[in-house]
């Protein structure tokens, strides 16, 4: 099973809360208390957000966090490689020689020619596409071009 990880996870859902106010500082317990996230949870989550760029730590009174660039402008592969690193789906596409096999091995660029189709889908869709709620706008891109994530489009 293909999936990320539940602090990348809740990273999307707290990118999501502060792109709903651009430009706000917001405390961790603000954001956990919105999100219903635990507090633990929520700050180490910002403090490897805040390390990653994606957002800033603003010191001070008035201080908290907030999205260092606009949603628009934040693709959710930037948020996945924040939390868990570079995206790859094998380990041979991730570096070579990581894999025993791989010198042997016949699907080695198929695998690679997948991943980097995941990793540009996950490029393609911003912080605004996947806050957006519902968004029946929301279209992964092919080779071929758009078309719509919903089935039978």
């Amino acid at each position: 099973m293909l999936r990320i990880g539940k602090l990348t996870d809740y990273a999307t859902v707290v990118m999501a809360e502060l792109a709903e106010h651009p430009g706000e500082c917001w405390s961790a317990s603000q954001v956990a208390e919105v999100t219903r996230l635990e507090l633990p949870t929520v700050a180490k989550v910002l403090k490897t957000l805040a390390k990653s760029g994606l957002i800033d730590s603003v010191r001070g009174v008035n201080g908290g966090y907030r999205l260092h660039d606009p949603a628009e402008s934040v693709s959710v592969a930037a948020i996945i490689r924040a939390m868990e690193g570079p995206i790859a789906l094998t380990e041979c596409a991730l570096e070579p020689g990581r894999c025993s096999r791989e010198h042997e091995c016949s699907l080695k660029g198929n695998w690679k020619r997948i991943g980097e189709t995941v990793e540009h889908a996950l490029e393609s869709l911003s912080l605004a596409d996947l806050a957006a709620p519902g968004n029946p706008g929301l279209h992964l891109v092919t080779r071929t071009g758009p078309r719509s994530a919903k089935r039978g489009n």
